[in-house]
């Protein structure tokens, strides 16, 4: 199975129709397996994040967390009740522990939305279970690549690794009001991605040095402007997902902006998103 970083919009704003473009690509990436489905998904989401030790949903049946605020009323009665999966959890946490990573299985929390929206959009049919796992505090991607290494065979027993976040996650830049501040945060994410999308895809680099590159990541140019210091849990997943590929490079998938320039509700609540670059990859090997 492949793994696949992903953008998964704002709050439930792909359900609810105001991110198009967002939930086209989800909605595309999920009928890619639709003859040959994943035995499960594992979903490392940016909205999960623990303090020391990576947590694992490991129950079949699950509630809904519905962690985001002032949207309609109709997007907390959502439902998707596709099951956990606790023998892919279980297997989980042993990968992680044998690789010295603190790990617990937490059968209480439930689905956020950075795992129910995008499996809403990619998966409508919610019969694929679905294993949740957290990211870290400490947004060190040392320990996020880890991770991924860790789960890398998982790939090779039929299970789909996900990562939901944002390559681009600057509030500053996303409610810019002035077109000073809207060009500042245009640059800056024309900086970032160029130098994410270099990379993440290049053949040039080894795998070695790719993996080399995103931890040090915050040396790379606009780096800490398109992710602030201690506010870069949304690209956590992505570092995961490049650990379950080894370092192998990957390929720039589906759109990379957050919403629509044509979109006029986006377009005048969140007037800097339109010019903002939100890169996705996808690993083969």
């Amino acid at each position: 199975m492949p793994c696949m970083f992903f953008n998964h919009g704002g709050g439930p704003m792909p359900v609810m129709g105001k991110q198009p473009e967002v939930a086209a690509f989800l909605k595309s990436y999920g009928e890619k397996f639709q003859d040959a489905p994943p035995k499960a998904i594992v979903l490392v989401s940016a909205h999960w994040e623990e303090d020391e030790v990576v947590k694992v949903a490991g129950s079949v049946e699950h509630d809904l967390f519905f962690d985001y605020y002032g949207f309609p009323a109709e997007t907390y009665d959502y439902e998707y009740p596709a099951p956990g999966e606790p023998s892919v959890a279980a297997e989980v946490v042993r990968l992680l522990k044998e690789a010295n990573i603190k790990v617990e299985m937490d059968n209480e929390r439930g689905w956020d939305h950075g795992v129910f929206v995008p499996m809403l959009c990619m998966f409508p049919e919610a019969k694929i279970p679905v294993v949740p796992i957290s990211v870290l505090k400490n947004q060190d991607a040392s320990q996020h690549l880890a991770m991924g290494m860790a789960l890398r065979s998982l790939r090779d027993q039929g299970v789909l690794i996900l990562g939901s976040g944002a390559s681009f996650h600057n509030f500053g830049f996303f409610r810019a009001a002035t077109a000073e501040e809207q060009e500042a945060g245009a640059v800056h994410s024309e900086k970032w991605a160029a130098w994410l999308t270099e990379t993440m895809t290049s053949p040039k680099l080894t795998n070695e040095e790719r993996l080399a590159a995103l931890k040090n990541w915050e040396q790379a140019p606009s780096a800490l402007a398109c992710q602030p210091p201690n506010q870069a849990e949304h690209l956590m997943p992505m570092f995961v997902i490049a650990g379950a590929a080894l370092g192998e490079a990957g390929v720039s998938i589906g759109g990379k902006t957050e919403a629509d320039e044509t979109n006029p509700d986006m377009a005048s609540k969140w007037a800097g998103v339109n010019r903002l670059i939100m890169n996705q990859f996808e690993f083969l090997k």
